[in-house]
Protein backbone atom coordinates (compact mmCIF):
# COMPACT_ATOMS: atom_id res chain seq x y z
CA UNK A 1 0.00 0.00 0.00
CA UNK A 2 1.44 3.38 -1.32
CA UNK A 3 2.50 6.01 1.39
CA UNK A 4 0.20 8.88 1.79
CA UNK A 5 2.08 12.57 0.59
CA UNK A 6 3.18 13.58 3.91
CA UNK A 7 2.01 17.71 3.27
CA UNK A 8 -1.53 15.82 3.23
CA UNK A 9 -0.65 13.76 6.00
CA UNK A 10 -0.16 16.81 8.39
CA UNK A 11 -2.59 18.71 6.25
CA UNK A 12 -0.43 21.39 5.03
CA UNK A 13 0.68 22.94 1.48
CA UNK A 14 3.90 22.29 -0.29
CA UNK A 15 5.17 26.19 0.42
CA UNK A 16 4.12 25.87 4.01
CA UNK A 17 6.59 27.30 6.87
CA UNK A 18 8.55 24.88 9.23
CA UNK A 19 6.30 27.00 12.33
CA UNK A 20 3.05 25.60 10.52
CA UNK A 21 4.67 22.06 9.71
CA UNK A 22 5.57 21.79 13.73
CA UNK A 23 1.69 23.54 14.48
CA UNK A 24 0.19 21.02 12.33
CA UNK A 25 2.57 17.99 13.97
CA UNK A 26 1.46 18.69 17.15
CA UNK A 27 -2.34 19.54 16.22
CA UNK A 28 -2.19 15.35 14.89
CA UNK A 29 0.04 14.27 17.44
CA UNK A 30 -2.72 15.20 20.20
CA UNK A 31 -5.77 14.56 18.11
CA UNK A 32 -4.48 10.85 17.55
CA UNK A 33 -1.98 10.46 20.63
CA UNK A 34 -2.63 6.17 21.99
CA UNK A 35 -3.39 8.30 25.29
CA UNK A 36 -6.21 9.74 23.89
CA UNK A 37 -7.45 6.65 21.72
CA UNK A 38 -6.64 3.24 24.08
CA UNK A 39 -6.91 0.42 21.58
CA UNK A 40 -7.49 2.41 18.80
CA UNK A 41 -5.04 0.55 15.93
CA UNK A 42 -6.10 3.31 12.91
CA UNK A 43 -5.51 6.19 15.39
CA UNK A 44 -1.76 4.90 16.49
CA UNK A 45 -0.92 4.01 12.64
CA UNK A 46 -1.96 8.52 12.18
CA UNK A 47 0.37 8.95 15.14
CA UNK A 48 3.04 7.41 13.55
CA UNK A 49 2.24 8.52 9.99
CA UNK A 50 2.22 12.28 11.00
CA UNK A 51 5.60 11.57 13.03
CA UNK A 52 7.61 10.77 10.15
CA UNK A 53 6.11 12.98 7.83
CA UNK A 54 7.06 15.77 10.28
CA UNK A 55 10.88 14.46 10.32
CA UNK A 56 11.11 14.74 6.53
CA UNK A 57 9.41 17.95 6.70
CA UNK A 58 10.67 19.37 9.41
CA UNK A 59 14.65 18.74 8.09
CA UNK A 60 15.57 21.45 5.53
CA UNK A 61 17.53 18.86 3.67
CA UNK A 62 15.31 15.77 4.00
CA UNK A 63 12.25 18.35 2.70
CA UNK A 64 14.06 19.18 -0.65
CA UNK A 65 14.68 15.47 -1.56
CA UNK A 66 11.32 14.63 -0.72
CA UNK A 67 10.05 17.43 -2.95
CA UNK A 68 12.37 15.77 -5.85
CA UNK A 69 12.36 12.38 -5.40
CA UNK A 70 9.58 11.11 -3.42
CA UNK A 71 9.77 8.87 -0.14
CA UNK A 72 12.81 6.95 -1.71
CA UNK A 73 16.79 8.16 -2.11
CA UNK A 74 17.36 7.17 1.69
CA UNK A 75 14.39 8.92 3.10
CA UNK A 76 12.66 6.02 4.68
CA UNK A 77 13.49 3.47 6.49
CA UNK A 78 14.41 5.19 10.05
CA UNK A 79 11.36 6.68 10.29
CA UNK A 80 7.40 6.54 11.34
CA UNK A 81 7.04 2.96 10.77
CA UNK A 82 9.95 2.04 12.60
CA UNK A 83 9.39 4.05 15.60
CA UNK A 84 8.13 2.95 19.34
CA UNK A 85 6.76 5.85 21.54
CA UNK A 86 10.10 6.22 22.91
CA UNK A 87 12.17 7.30 19.46
CA UNK A 88 8.84 9.43 19.25
CA UNK A 89 9.21 11.47 21.68
CA UNK A 90 13.12 11.66 21.94
CA UNK A 91 13.14 12.93 18.74
CA UNK A 92 10.28 15.44 19.08
CA UNK A 93 9.93 16.30 22.62
CA UNK A 94 10.40 20.13 21.77
CA UNK A 95 6.73 19.50 20.17
CA UNK A 96 4.98 18.99 23.28
CA UNK A 97 6.87 21.16 25.97
CA UNK A 98 7.97 20.54 29.11
CA UNK A 99 4.26 20.11 30.58
CA UNK A 100 3.78 17.23 27.59
CA UNK A 101 0.78 15.31 29.08
CA UNK A 102 2.17 12.35 27.51
CA UNK A 103 5.75 11.98 28.93
CA UNK A 104 5.11 9.54 31.06
CA UNK A 105 4.22 7.06 28.67
CA UNK A 106 7.13 7.87 26.06
CA UNK A 107 9.26 7.30 29.18
CA UNK A 108 8.18 3.69 29.37
CA UNK A 109 6.34 3.25 32.48
CA UNK A 110 5.07 5.03 35.91
CA UNK A 111 6.84 3.89 38.01
CA UNK A 112 10.17 4.47 36.52
CA UNK A 113 11.17 7.93 38.24
CA UNK A 114 13.16 10.22 35.82
CA UNK A 115 17.01 10.46 35.57
CA UNK A 116 17.83 14.26 37.10
CA UNK A 117 20.01 16.61 35.62
CA UNK A 118 21.92 19.76 37.19
CA UNK A 119 21.32 23.36 35.52
CA UNK A 120 23.89 24.55 32.73
CA UNK A 121 26.05 26.81 33.56
CA UNK A 122 27.37 30.04 31.50
CA UNK A 123 30.68 31.38 31.47
CA UNK A 124 32.36 34.13 29.04
CA UNK A 125 35.82 33.45 27.44
CA UNK A 126 37.82 36.46 26.17
CA UNK A 127 40.23 35.29 23.08
CA UNK A 128 42.61 37.62 21.11
CA UNK A 129 42.51 36.65 17.10
CA UNK A 130 46.03 35.01 17.99
CA UNK A 131 44.31 32.57 19.98
CA UNK A 132 41.32 32.30 18.04
CA UNK A 133 43.67 31.55 15.06
CA UNK A 134 45.42 28.45 16.63
CA UNK A 135 43.02 27.36 19.22
CA UNK A 136 44.31 27.30 22.69
CA UNK A 137 43.90 25.44 26.16
CA UNK A 138 42.57 27.96 29.30
CA UNK A 139 42.02 27.17 32.30
CA UNK A 140 38.94 28.64 33.90
CA UNK A 141 37.82 29.03 37.50
CA UNK A 142 33.67 28.03 37.81
CA UNK A 143 31.63 29.05 41.07
CA UNK A 144 28.79 26.17 40.86
CA UNK A 145 26.96 23.94 42.55
CA UNK A 146 28.93 20.57 44.10
CA UNK A 147 28.35 17.02 45.71
CA UNK A 148 29.00 17.70 49.26
CA UNK A 149 32.58 15.24 50.31
CA UNK A 150 30.69 14.17 53.41
CA UNK A 151 27.96 12.31 52.21
CA UNK A 152 28.97 12.35 48.64
CA UNK A 153 25.90 13.87 47.34
CA UNK A 154 23.41 11.42 49.01
CA UNK A 155 22.33 14.03 51.60
CA UNK A 156 22.87 11.83 54.46
CA UNK A 157 22.72 8.31 55.45
CA UNK A 158 20.01 5.80 55.04
CA UNK A 159 16.49 6.62 53.05
CA UNK A 160 13.01 6.01 53.36
CA UNK A 161 10.22 5.83 50.14
CA UNK A 162 8.57 8.84 49.61
CA UNK A 163 5.22 9.18 51.36
CA UNK A 164 4.01 11.78 48.72
CA UNK A 165 5.13 10.63 45.63
CA UNK A 166 5.33 6.51 46.49
CA UNK A 167 8.74 6.12 45.23
CA UNK A 168 7.49 7.18 41.66
CA UNK A 169 9.16 10.61 41.98
CA UNK A 170 6.38 12.33 39.97
CA UNK A 171 3.30 13.42 41.15
CA UNK A 172 0.76 12.69 37.96
CA UNK A 173 -2.84 15.00 38.24
CA UNK A 174 -5.96 14.29 35.74
CA UNK A 175 -7.51 17.49 34.47
CA UNK A 176 -10.39 18.16 32.12
CA UNK A 177 -8.97 20.03 28.91
CA UNK A 178 -11.12 20.99 25.73
CA UNK A 179 -9.52 17.40 24.07
CA UNK A 180 -10.75 15.59 27.12
CA UNK A 181 -9.18 14.32 29.94
CA UNK A 182 -5.37 14.49 30.31
CA UNK A 183 -2.79 13.43 32.90
CA UNK A 184 0.07 15.37 33.77
CA UNK A 185 3.06 15.04 35.32
CA UNK A 186 5.57 17.32 37.70
CA UNK A 187 8.48 16.44 39.76
CA UNK A 188 7.73 15.36 43.36
CA UNK A 189 8.36 18.63 45.16
CA UNK A 190 8.96 16.73 48.41
CA UNK A 191 11.44 13.90 47.20
CA UNK A 192 12.81 16.34 43.91
CA UNK A 193 12.04 13.75 42.08
CA UNK A 194 14.15 10.86 43.46
CA UNK A 195 11.86 8.78 45.20
CA UNK A 196 13.49 8.56 48.48
CA UNK A 197 13.97 10.47 51.72
CA UNK A 198 17.10 10.97 53.57
CA UNK A 199 16.36 9.28 56.58
CA UNK A 200 19.55 11.12 58.57
CA UNK A 201 20.79 14.19 56.65
CA UNK A 202 24.35 15.49 56.41
CA UNK A 203 25.53 17.75 58.76
CA UNK A 204 27.52 19.52 55.93
CA UNK A 205 24.95 20.28 53.37
CA UNK A 206 21.89 19.90 55.73
CA UNK A 207 20.41 17.10 53.53
CA UNK A 208 20.68 18.88 50.13
CA UNK A 209 23.75 16.79 49.23
CA UNK A 210 25.73 19.98 46.80
CA UNK A 211 27.36 23.16 48.24
CA UNK A 212 29.37 25.85 46.46
CA UNK A 213 32.61 25.56 45.59
CA UNK A 214 34.94 26.42 42.88
CA UNK A 215 36.46 23.78 40.49
CA UNK A 216 39.06 24.66 37.93
CA UNK A 217 38.62 23.61 34.60
CA UNK A 218 40.82 22.99 31.36
CA UNK A 219 38.64 24.01 28.36
CA UNK A 220 39.92 23.48 25.20
CA UNK A 221 39.13 26.03 22.43
CA UNK A 222 39.43 25.12 18.70
CA UNK A 223 40.79 27.22 16.13
CA UNK A 224 38.48 29.70 14.27
CA UNK A 225 35.73 30.07 16.81
CA UNK A 226 33.40 33.16 16.02
CA UNK A 227 32.61 36.01 18.53
CA UNK A 228 29.68 35.17 20.45
CA UNK A 229 29.97 31.21 19.59
CA UNK A 230 28.70 28.79 22.26
CA UNK A 231 30.75 25.97 23.19
CA UNK A 232 29.27 22.97 25.25
CA UNK A 233 31.47 21.04 28.02
CA UNK A 234 28.70 18.07 29.17
CA UNK A 235 28.81 17.64 32.71
CA UNK A 236 31.35 20.52 33.69
CA UNK A 237 27.58 22.67 35.23
CA UNK A 238 26.11 21.67 38.41
CA UNK A 239 26.02 19.07 40.24
CA UNK A 240 22.43 17.28 40.69
CA UNK A 241 22.57 15.49 44.24
CA UNK A 242 21.54 11.31 45.16
CA UNK A 243 22.80 9.82 41.79
CA UNK A 244 21.75 12.77 39.07
CA UNK A 245 23.68 14.22 36.09
CA UNK A 246 25.54 17.22 36.07
CA UNK A 247 24.47 20.08 34.00
CA UNK A 248 26.73 21.43 30.98
CA UNK A 249 28.83 24.20 30.98
CA UNK A 250 28.26 26.62 28.28
CA UNK A 251 31.08 28.87 27.10
CA UNK A 252 30.31 31.86 25.54
CA UNK A 253 33.08 33.12 23.21
CA UNK A 254 33.96 37.20 23.18
CA UNK A 255 36.64 38.20 20.45
CA UNK A 256 38.84 41.04 21.64
CA UNK A 257 39.07 43.64 19.58
CA UNK A 258 42.60 43.76 17.25
CA UNK A 259 45.11 47.08 17.77
CA UNK A 260 44.96 46.85 13.58
CA UNK A 261 43.75 43.51 12.34
CA UNK A 262 40.08 43.24 11.09
CA UNK A 263 38.12 40.09 10.84
CA UNK A 264 36.26 39.11 7.95
CA UNK A 265 35.19 35.92 8.61
CA UNK A 266 38.13 33.60 8.15
CA UNK A 267 39.88 36.63 6.37
CA UNK A 268 42.11 39.34 8.40
CA UNK A 269 42.67 42.68 6.98
CA UNK A 270 45.54 45.16 7.45
CA UNK A 271 46.03 48.68 6.00
CA UNK A 272 49.64 49.68 5.90
CA UNK A 273 50.64 53.33 4.82
CA UNK A 274 53.08 53.65 1.98
CA UNK A 275 54.78 57.12 0.86
CA UNK A 276 53.76 58.06 -2.29
CA UNK A 277 57.26 58.00 -3.84
CA UNK A 278 57.81 53.92 -2.50
CA UNK A 279 54.18 53.36 -5.04
CA UNK A 280 56.31 55.34 -7.56
CA UNK A 281 59.20 53.70 -8.18
CA UNK A 282 58.17 50.46 -6.11
CA UNK A 283 59.52 48.91 -2.35
CA UNK A 284 59.20 46.06 -0.48
CA UNK A 285 57.26 46.24 2.72
CA UNK A 286 57.36 44.72 6.56
CA UNK A 287 53.97 43.63 7.69
CA UNK A 288 52.51 41.90 10.39
CA UNK A 289 50.51 38.76 10.86
CA UNK A 290 49.12 36.55 12.57
CA UNK A 291 52.20 34.34 12.50
CA UNK A 292 54.51 36.88 12.84
CA UNK A 293 56.23 39.17 10.29
CA UNK A 294 55.97 38.80 6.67
CA UNK A 295 57.80 40.80 3.40
CA UNK A 296 55.56 41.92 0.38
CA UNK A 297 56.68 43.43 -2.43
CA UNK A 298 54.69 46.66 -3.82
CA UNK A 299 55.04 47.19 -7.50
CA UNK A 300 55.98 50.41 -9.01
CA UNK A 301 52.88 52.35 -9.43
CA UNK A 302 50.85 50.82 -7.22
CA UNK A 303 47.78 53.22 -6.74
CA UNK A 304 46.39 53.81 -3.24
CA UNK A 305 43.51 50.73 -1.86
CA UNK A 306 45.37 48.01 -3.93
CA UNK A 307 44.87 44.85 -1.81
CA UNK A 308 47.64 42.23 -1.93
CA UNK A 309 46.86 39.00 -0.60
CA UNK A 310 48.68 36.39 1.58
CA UNK A 311 46.67 33.20 1.34
CA UNK A 312 46.14 30.74 4.03
CA UNK A 313 47.02 33.12 6.21
CA UNK A 314 44.18 34.26 7.89
CA UNK A 315 41.60 32.24 10.57
CA UNK A 316 41.49 28.68 10.68
CA UNK A 317 38.05 27.92 9.31
CA UNK A 318 35.61 26.30 12.93
CA UNK A 319 34.36 23.28 10.33
CA UNK A 320 38.06 22.49 9.77
CA UNK A 321 37.87 23.98 5.57
CA UNK A 322 41.56 25.40 5.94
CA UNK A 323 42.52 28.94 6.85
CA UNK A 324 41.49 32.38 5.14
CA UNK A 325 43.82 34.94 3.59
CA UNK A 326 45.42 37.59 4.90
CA UNK A 327 44.60 40.64 3.13
CA UNK A 328 46.95 44.46 2.64
CA UNK A 329 44.80 47.21 1.78
CA UNK A 330 47.96 49.81 0.40
CA UNK A 331 47.06 53.38 1.46
CA UNK A 332 49.22 56.26 -0.58
CA UNK A 333 50.21 58.37 2.81
CA UNK A 334 51.42 62.07 1.47
CA UNK A 335 53.10 64.45 3.85
CA UNK A 336 51.53 66.97 5.11
CA UNK A 337 54.60 69.43 5.60
CA UNK A 338 57.43 70.08 3.20
CA UNK A 339 60.76 72.47 3.24
CA UNK A 340 60.78 75.25 0.97
CA UNK A 341 63.81 72.84 -1.21
CA UNK A 342 61.03 70.02 -0.85
CA UNK A 343 58.17 72.00 -2.53
CA UNK A 344 60.40 73.17 -5.46
CA UNK A 345 61.68 69.66 -6.53
CA UNK A 346 57.62 68.43 -6.18
CA UNK A 347 56.57 71.39 -8.54
CA UNK A 348 59.78 70.23 -11.08
CA UNK A 349 58.64 67.18 -11.26
CA UNK A 350 54.60 68.09 -11.01
CA UNK A 351 55.28 69.47 -14.47
CA UNK A 352 55.92 65.71 -15.97
CA UNK A 353 53.49 63.87 -17.50
CA UNK A 354 54.03 61.01 -15.40
CA UNK A 355 53.26 63.04 -12.46
CA UNK A 356 49.85 63.92 -14.04
CA UNK A 357 46.30 61.83 -13.02
CA UNK A 358 45.37 59.70 -16.01
CA UNK A 359 41.48 59.33 -16.90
Amino acid sequence: MAKRNYYDVLGVLKNASADEIKKAYRKNAMEFHPDKNPGNKGAEEKFKESAEAYEILSNPEKRKRYDQYGDGHGLSGNTGGGMNMEDIFSRFGDIFGSNNPFEQMFRGGRNQPSVRKGTNLRIKVKLTLEEISTGIEKKVKVSKNILCDKCNGMGGTGTNTCSTCKGVGQITRTQQTILGYMKTASVCPTCQGTGQIVADRCNGCIGNGIVRGEEVLSIKIPPGVLNEMQLSVSGKGNAEPRGGMAGDLIIAIEEIKHEYFVRDGDDIHYSHNVSFIDVAIGTTIEVPTLDGKAIMKVDSGTQSGKVLRLKGKGISNVNGYGRGDFLITINVWTPQKLSAEEKKMLEKLSESDNFKPKE
